[in-house]
Protein backbone atom coordinates (compact mmCIF):
# COMPACT_ATOMS: atom_id res chain seq x y z
CA UNK A 1 0.00 0.00 0.00
CA UNK A 2 0.92 3.39 -1.08
CA UNK A 3 2.41 5.48 1.61
CA UNK A 4 1.09 9.40 2.37
CA UNK A 5 3.00 12.09 2.61
CA UNK A 6 2.23 15.51 4.59
CA UNK A 7 2.53 19.02 3.30
CA UNK A 8 6.00 18.79 6.11
CA UNK A 9 7.27 15.62 5.14
CA UNK A 10 7.09 16.53 0.99
CA UNK A 11 8.70 20.04 1.45
CA UNK A 12 11.67 18.32 3.87
CA UNK A 13 11.78 15.55 0.74
CA UNK A 14 11.74 18.97 -1.61
CA UNK A 15 15.01 21.00 0.64
CA UNK A 16 16.28 17.30 0.51
CA UNK A 17 17.13 17.48 -3.21
CA UNK A 18 17.11 21.62 -3.77
CA UNK A 19 18.99 24.17 -1.85
CA UNK A 20 18.71 27.08 -4.01
CA UNK A 21 15.93 29.47 -2.85
CA UNK A 22 14.85 30.00 -5.89
CA UNK A 23 13.70 26.42 -6.55
CA UNK A 24 12.31 26.01 -2.88
CA UNK A 25 10.35 29.27 -3.60
CA UNK A 26 8.95 28.59 -6.81
CA UNK A 27 7.92 24.74 -5.29
CA UNK A 28 5.96 26.93 -3.06
CA UNK A 29 4.24 29.03 -5.43
CA UNK A 30 3.14 26.07 -7.39
CA UNK A 31 1.48 24.81 -4.84
CA UNK A 32 -0.37 27.44 -3.19
CA UNK A 33 -1.61 28.59 -6.92
CA UNK A 34 -2.91 24.71 -7.47
CA UNK A 35 -4.63 24.83 -3.83
CA UNK A 36 -5.77 27.94 -5.15
CA UNK A 37 -7.42 26.24 -8.31
CA UNK A 38 -8.40 23.59 -6.36
CA UNK A 39 -10.90 25.76 -4.32
CA UNK A 40 -12.05 27.21 -7.89
CA UNK A 41 -12.39 24.34 -9.90
CA UNK A 42 -14.53 22.86 -6.96
CA UNK A 43 -11.70 20.27 -6.11
CA UNK A 44 -11.92 22.14 -2.26
CA UNK A 45 -11.86 18.56 -1.11
CA UNK A 46 -8.56 17.47 -3.31
CA UNK A 47 -6.90 20.83 -1.99
CA UNK A 48 -3.88 19.22 -0.13
CA UNK A 49 -3.03 16.37 -2.90
CA UNK A 50 -3.09 19.66 -5.33
CA UNK A 51 -0.75 21.03 -3.66
CA UNK A 52 1.59 18.18 -2.60
CA UNK A 53 1.37 17.87 -6.88
CA UNK A 54 2.77 21.51 -6.82
CA UNK A 55 5.35 21.45 -4.19
CA UNK A 56 7.36 18.29 -5.62
CA UNK A 57 6.73 19.12 -9.19
CA UNK A 58 10.49 19.81 -9.23
CA UNK A 59 11.52 17.65 -6.94
CA UNK A 60 15.08 16.57 -9.24
CA UNK A 61 15.34 19.70 -11.71
CA UNK A 62 18.55 21.42 -9.13
CA UNK A 63 20.43 18.25 -9.09
CA UNK A 64 19.58 16.37 -12.08
CA UNK A 65 18.10 18.82 -14.87
CA UNK A 66 19.00 16.50 -17.84
CA UNK A 67 16.75 13.88 -16.47
CA UNK A 68 13.94 16.15 -14.76
CA UNK A 69 10.79 14.01 -13.96
CA UNK A 70 12.62 10.72 -14.45
CA UNK A 71 14.64 11.22 -11.34
CA UNK A 72 11.31 12.62 -9.51
CA UNK A 73 9.62 9.37 -10.41
CA UNK A 74 12.56 7.28 -9.16
CA UNK A 75 13.00 8.81 -6.34
CA UNK A 76 9.25 8.56 -5.45
CA UNK A 77 8.92 5.18 -6.15
CA UNK A 78 11.73 4.69 -3.91
CA UNK A 79 9.79 6.13 -0.56
CA UNK A 80 6.73 3.82 -1.91
CA UNK A 81 4.42 7.35 -2.78
CA UNK A 82 1.54 6.43 -4.17
CA UNK A 83 1.11 6.25 -7.88
CA UNK A 84 -1.53 9.13 -7.90
CA UNK A 85 0.95 11.35 -6.96
CA UNK A 86 3.83 10.13 -8.97
CA UNK A 87 1.80 10.20 -12.26
CA UNK A 88 0.74 13.36 -11.45
CA UNK A 89 3.99 15.57 -10.69
CA UNK A 90 5.55 13.91 -13.83
CA UNK A 91 2.96 14.76 -16.07
CA UNK A 92 4.30 18.05 -15.95
CA UNK A 93 6.99 17.06 -18.02
CA UNK A 94 4.81 16.07 -20.74
CA UNK A 95 6.33 16.32 -24.73
CA UNK A 96 9.74 17.37 -23.22
CA UNK A 97 11.12 14.95 -20.54
CA UNK A 98 8.52 12.39 -20.91
CA UNK A 99 5.40 11.04 -22.62
CA UNK A 100 2.86 11.19 -19.50
CA UNK A 101 0.00 12.93 -20.66
CA UNK A 102 -1.37 15.24 -18.29
CA UNK A 103 -5.14 13.79 -18.14
CA UNK A 104 -6.83 15.20 -14.83
CA UNK A 105 -7.66 19.05 -14.81
CA UNK A 106 -4.92 19.17 -11.81
CA UNK A 107 -2.47 17.62 -13.91
CA UNK A 108 -3.86 19.77 -16.98
CA UNK A 109 -3.62 22.78 -14.41
CA UNK A 110 -0.35 22.01 -13.21
CA UNK A 111 1.19 21.40 -16.83
CA UNK A 112 -0.46 25.14 -17.72
CA UNK A 113 0.90 27.10 -14.54
CA UNK A 114 3.99 26.01 -13.82
CA UNK A 115 5.94 27.75 -16.82
CA UNK A 116 3.91 30.86 -16.11
CA UNK A 117 4.51 31.01 -12.52
CA UNK A 118 7.96 31.72 -13.59
CA UNK A 119 6.99 34.63 -15.94
CA UNK A 120 4.62 36.14 -13.81
CA UNK A 121 7.11 36.43 -11.19
CA UNK A 122 9.55 37.61 -13.82
CA UNK A 123 7.05 40.66 -14.69
CA UNK A 124 6.64 41.19 -10.50
CA UNK A 125 10.69 41.67 -10.67
CA UNK A 126 10.34 44.70 -13.13
CA UNK A 127 8.25 46.33 -10.88
CA UNK A 128 9.49 48.97 -7.97
CA UNK A 129 8.67 46.79 -5.17
CA UNK A 130 9.05 43.82 -6.86
CA UNK A 131 5.56 42.47 -6.06
CA UNK A 132 2.91 40.41 -8.01
CA UNK A 133 -0.25 42.41 -6.88
CA UNK A 134 1.42 44.93 -8.86
CA UNK A 135 1.40 43.28 -12.35
CA UNK A 136 -1.48 43.99 -13.60
CA UNK A 137 -3.08 41.60 -16.91
CA UNK A 138 -1.95 44.60 -19.50
CA UNK A 139 1.28 44.02 -18.16
CA UNK A 140 1.66 40.42 -18.05
CA UNK A 141 0.08 39.80 -21.82
CA UNK A 142 2.33 42.79 -23.34
CA UNK A 143 5.75 40.88 -21.67
CA UNK A 144 4.29 37.28 -22.55
CA UNK A 145 4.49 38.62 -26.09
CA UNK A 146 8.36 39.62 -26.01
CA UNK A 147 9.38 36.54 -26.05
CA UNK A 148 13.17 37.18 -25.12
CA UNK A 149 11.84 38.53 -21.90
CA UNK A 150 11.71 35.43 -19.41
CA UNK A 151 12.74 33.32 -22.34
CA UNK A 152 12.95 30.29 -20.23
CA UNK A 153 9.36 30.47 -19.37
CA UNK A 154 8.33 28.19 -22.20
CA UNK A 155 5.45 29.95 -24.04
CA UNK A 156 4.08 26.83 -26.17
CA UNK A 157 3.97 24.99 -23.30
CA UNK A 158 1.59 27.83 -21.48
CA UNK A 159 -0.56 27.85 -24.84
CA UNK A 160 -0.40 24.24 -24.57
CA UNK A 161 -1.75 24.13 -20.97
CA UNK A 162 -4.74 26.38 -21.75
CA UNK A 163 -5.52 24.48 -24.96
CA UNK A 164 -5.38 21.39 -23.02
CA UNK A 165 -8.02 22.99 -20.09
CA UNK A 166 -10.32 24.64 -23.19
CA UNK A 167 -9.42 27.58 -22.01
CA UNK A 168 -8.93 31.08 -23.98
CA UNK A 169 -4.92 32.04 -23.46
CA UNK A 170 -5.96 35.07 -21.34
CA UNK A 171 -8.31 32.94 -19.08
CA UNK A 172 -5.69 31.31 -17.83
CA UNK A 173 -3.46 34.22 -17.34
CA UNK A 174 -5.93 36.07 -15.76
CA UNK A 175 -6.37 33.38 -12.81
CA UNK A 176 -2.74 32.56 -12.68
CA UNK A 177 -2.09 35.91 -11.61
CA UNK A 178 -5.18 35.88 -9.80
CA UNK A 179 -3.83 33.10 -7.31
CA UNK A 180 -0.31 34.35 -7.29
CA UNK A 181 -1.79 37.52 -6.16
CA UNK A 182 -3.89 35.78 -3.24
CA UNK A 183 -0.71 33.82 -2.28
CA UNK A 184 1.49 37.06 -1.76
CA UNK A 185 -1.29 38.73 0.15
CA UNK A 186 -1.04 35.07 2.64
CA UNK A 187 2.71 35.57 2.62
CA UNK A 188 2.34 39.14 3.88
CA UNK A 189 -0.92 38.98 6.52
Amino acid sequence: MAKEITRSEAFDLLKTYNQEPFHLQHGETVSAVMGWYADKLGYGDERTFWELVGLLHDLDYEKWPEQHCEKTKEIMESLDLGPRLIRAVVSHGYGHHNDVRPEHEMEKVLYATDELTGLIGAVALIHPNKQVNEVSLKSLKKKYKTLNFAAGCSRDVIEKGADMLGWPLEQLLSDTLDAMKWYEAQQHA
